[in-house]
C-alpha cells in the first residue's frame, strides 16, 4: 500500500516535471540563460 502511494508520487512528480520542462522550453524558445538547457529556473 504504502510503495503504491510513493510510486504514484514520483510518477505524477515525473510527469509533471516533464510537461513543465516542454512548455518552458516551447515558450521561452529565444530567452535562454547560459546554454540551451541549464535547468536555472
Amino acid at each position: 500500500m504504502l510503495q503504491e502511494i510513493i510510486a504514484f508520487i514520483i510518477l505524477g512528480l515525473a510527469l509533471g516535471f516533464l510537461t513543465k520542462k516542454y512548455f518552458f522550453k516551447a515558450k521561452k524558445s529565444s530567452k535562454s540563460c547560459g546554454s540551451n538547457d541549464c535547468g536555472c529556473h
